[in-house]
């Protein structure tokens, strides 16, 4: 589904900027040079920075996953105590039927 969105999307950009033309191009390149070099958007981008950072702390910790350094030794190795499968652990694939039934 995200691929089909990204396709349309790209899709319909491809056209619109076809249709603009270079002279439009230019034109929305200019408004974002000027927007990205005004420091009162370079405020506005900071605040909302530091406030996505303090919802995401938020979120972590009610979530349980602060990641300061107390809970670092909490953290699985990595190792598994589950044995080995055995043959008698083996599903029966005969049991299985042989054409799945169709798709309605």
């Amino acid at each position: 589904m995200a691929k089909f969105s990204f396709l349309l999307g790209f899709g319909a950009g491809y056209v619109l900027g076809a249709r603009a033309g270079r002279e439009r191009y230019e034109q929305i390149r200019g408004l974002w040079s000027d927007a990205k070099d005004n420091p009162q958007l370079q405020g506005l981008a900071g605040m909302a920075q530091a406030r996505a950072d303090d919802v995401v702390s938020s979120v972590k910790a009610k979530m349980g996953r602060d990641t300061g350094s107390d809970t670092t030794s909490a953290r699985s190795t990595g190792t598994t105590t589950t044995p080995p499968a055995t043959s008698t652990d083996s599903p029966d694939l005969t049991a299985l039927p042989v054409d799945p039934p169709p798709m309605v």
